[in-house]
């Protein structure tokens, strides 16, 4: 079994506390669409576990096949850098049929963020390296498509579907609380 290589630091996007019985790590790709068919199931798990179960997300975009993966992070980068991570994420997600420049621009008008700010972030760097350091980390944990999950720093597996993290996430512990 693998195991989560580079452990959660406060570089990390959490929504949660990291204290709480279950960590859950998400590697995963806006435009992936077991990734946005797996956002539904992990909003339902934060709303039953509570403060039992903390959520870290990380990028792993395929870009090869889907390209608008990369954009899509770099607009959630642009967002976290002004404190709105978390709403940028769950909106992608829920655009994820539409993603492409309209979709950000209106998300930045949206969340109050400069539009030309992100159209900036698309040409730097800054963004790509945090993205760059979230792939790194997940090919050195073994992931290699998305989604991809690690429950309190083991990787998870399903046999046939990720409803099954449901009982996973009980099994080590967030269910006690």
């Amino acid at each position: 079994m693998s195991e989560l290589t580079v452990p959660v630091s406060a570089l990390d996007h959490i929504q949660g506390n990291l204290d709480a019985a279950v960590v859950l790590v998400e590697y995963a790709d806006y435009q992936c669409p077991y990734c946005g068919e797996t956002f539904s199931l992990v909003k339902r798990l934060q709303q039953r576990f509570g403060e039992g179960l903390c959520l870290v997300f990380r990028n792993f975009p395929l870009v090869q096949s889907h390209p608008q993966a990369l954009p899509a992070a770099i607009t959630a980068e642009y967002a976290a850098e002004h404190g709105k991570f978390w709403e940028a994420h769950d909106a992608l997600f829920r655009s994820q049929q539409q993603l492409g420049e309209l979709v950000y621009r209106e998300l930045m008008r949206e969340l109050g963020l400069p539009e030309e700010g992100l159209a900036a972030a698309m040409g730097e760097n800054r963004n790509l390296l945090r993205i760059q350091r979230d792939i790194e980390s997940g090919m050195r944990s073994g992931i290699t498509g998305t989604p991809g999950f690690f429950i309190n720093g083991a990787l998870f597996q399903p046999r046939q579907s990720f409803e099954e993290l449901y009982d996973a996430i009980i099994q080590a512990g967030a269910g006690s609380n």
